[in-house]
């Protein structure tokens, strides 16, 4: 990839990562790129050159935990053992969790009897566990309580976000829309009719304007399960304000020339086109992108040798009628040089084609690695290809 190197902008998170003028730094991307690994690695080396960091991973991998000393799931950050804070940094470590973080919410901004009657209630309890949007709403949420203790109690200078492993990037920004679109639904509003016009009056106007419609949500429902959610609604349209101030100030928290978005893609074609989707709305959002991370990149240990050479000389070898133990594990050698040329050619090409269609973002490449990241040696050796050294 040394080529492409020549003509893209290089994305210097080093500079980044140590600027005191950068206080969030939010690695985004579709599902399985390497976010967690991308956030975990940035925030221990900024956490080794001085910054004092809190990373807010979400359902990171088991080894990926336990190499940052995360052994529950919790909103506690914790500090994480065995980093080098020679130049002052430190280094805290959180794993979402997205029904705590909900209750919080509700406990925030609702009246405490309302709060308690919505925590209680079996249909908020699913809600806040299994909306569509909920982990990602819950995610910008967490980022604003974060930032917001940083600026209380100076802990924290620095807070990494590793946003949800969405099928979609674009999740990330469009929660707070989904959940806003949701409360304003219709079917919200009929169900929220009766307790916005009052009692009396509200069971009348509910008694004739709906009684169709509840006698079939009743029947699709259940009659309890209709009370439940009926009881939901009615002790969150008291707090709706809350949810629409909260996502107001994260929106604007995520555009303060603060925050830094770093794209992360495995260089694949689908993930490149989610990252050039996900470059464009921030530029439409008018968000801060710092530039791209092309994770797992395949390296060739001879790059002079090309695939379609490889081939052609284990084929030689295997035209020997009778071949040597060496000759064999040549041609063997041969044959998986020649596949991970391919691989990396074809990374090149789509690579290519990205910057070609976004010469204006800066972009680092991070090797993919021999085995899975497991511990912080490994989180260093990927924060040193992040960062150049």
């Amino acid at each position: 990839m040394a080529s492409r190197a020549s003509t893209v902008p290089t994305l210097d998170l080093a500079t980044l990562a140590t600027d005191p003028a950068t206080r969030i730094v939010v690695c985004c991307g579709s599902g399985g790129v390497g976010k967690t690994t991308t956030a975990a690695a940035l925030g221990l080396w900024a956490a080794e050159h001085g910054r004092k960091v809190v990373v807010l991973t979400i359902d990171p991998a088991r080894r990926l935990a336990q190499s940052l000393g995360l052994t529950e799931l919790d909103n506690t950050p914790r500090p994480v053992a065995g980093i080098d804070t020679s130049a002052g940094g430190s280094l805290d470590a959180m794993m979402l969790d997205m029904k705590r973080t909900f209750d919080e919410v509700v406990e925030h901004h609702a009246p405490r009897d309302k709060a308690a009657q919505i925590l209680a209630n079996p249909f908020y309890q699913a809600v806040s566990s299994s909306f569509a949007g909920t982990q990602e709403y819950m995610a910008m949420e967490k980022l604003g309580q974060l930032r917001a203790q940083a600026e209380r109690d100076g802990r924290w200078d620095l807070v990494v976000v590793d946003t949800p492993p969405s099928r979609s990037a674009l999740d990330f920004l469009d929660a707070p829309k989904r959940l806003g679109s949701f409360l304003d639904g219709r079917f919200i509003r009929l169900l929220a009719a009766p307790a916005r016009a009052g009692s009396r009056a509200g069971l009348k106007v509910f008694s004739v304007g709906v009684n169709v419609a509840t006698s079939t949500m009743s029947k699709l429902l259940g009659g309890e399960m209709l009370r439940d959610v009926q009881t939901f609604v009615a002790a969150l349209d008291t707090m709706f304000g809350g949810f629409r101030e909260r996502a107001d100030q994260t929106y604007a928290l995520l555009k303060d020339p603060e925050t830094a978005f770093v794209v992360v893609a495995a260089p694949e074609r689908d993930a490149l086109r989610e990252a050039s989707f996900f470059a464009g709305r921030l530029e439409e959002e008018g968000m801060p992108l710092a530039g791209l991370v092309v994770n797992r990149v395949q390296r060739v240990a001879a790059p002079s040798l090309s695939a379609s050479r490889a081939l052609a000389a284990a084929e030689q070898l295997g035209d020997a009628e009778e071949k040597s133990t060496t000759a064999s594990t040549t041609q063997g050698l041969l044959r998986l040089h020649a596949a991970l040329a391919e691989t990396a050619a074809r990374q090149e090409a789509v690579a290519r084609r990205f910057a070609a269609g976004h010469p204006g973002i800066p972009s680092v490449e991070v090797p993919a690695a021999a085995q899975d990241i497991h511990d912080l040696e490994g989180l260093r050796a990927v924060g040193s290809a992040l960062t150049g050294g």
